[in-house]
């Protein structure tokens, strides 16, 4: 906004925590809007903060796409193949925190963060490696249980939840 000519049908909101989990901040955050109200202006921040999610998914966070270098048409292709295997993701860790069995698959969030860890796509991907994981390894972790008994618990509750991520895939 500009004090020498004013523009007309925005609105301003501001928000200042002075400290977000021992960091220090100097100045407040804004955001300009034309959408009418406060919560409709957060929602869409919330909505880019996903999109966000997803350019970390294709890049560092994932599939590495700029690192392939590829050009033309088998750059589009790469594109649409990794779009698929995206949607793929999504829809599978989507389904797994409506189960809500994601905390078995990955750490929702860090202790003294926020945000969690890792994106829907991201939870789709580890809910697969998981289950893999668990089947590769099943006597040697059905050994381990008969050495303490006292965790049989948390092993059935675990193998409930990989049962409702393999009816998912």
């Amino acid at each position: 906004m500009r004090k020498t000519q004013p523009a007309t049908g925005f609105d301003l909101a501001c928000k200042w925590k002075r400290n977000y989990g021992g960091w220090k901040v100097d100045e407040a955050g804004f955001i300009l809007t034309d959408l009418g109200s406060l919560p409709a202006a957060i929602d869409a921040y919330k909505q880019r903060m996903g999109i966000e999610e997803m350019f970390r998914d294709c890049k560092t966070g994932g599939y590495d796409l700029e690192g392939t270098s590829l050009k033309g048409d088998r750059l589009i292709n790469m594109i649409l193949l990794m779009t698929l295997a995206y949607s793929s993701g999504i829809f599978q860790g989507t389904e797994m925190r409506k189960k809500q069995v994601q905390k078995y698959v990955s750490r929702r969030k860090e202790p003294n963060k926020r945000y969690r860890r890792r994106s829907t796509f991201g939870v789709g991907l580890e809910g697969e490696k998981w289950v893999n994981y668990l089947e590769k390894y099943s006597d040697e972790v059905e050994q381990l249980m008969k050495l303490t008994p006292n965790k049989r618990r948390f092993y059935q509750q675990g193998m409930r939840a990989a049962t409702l991520i393999q009816s998912i895939s």
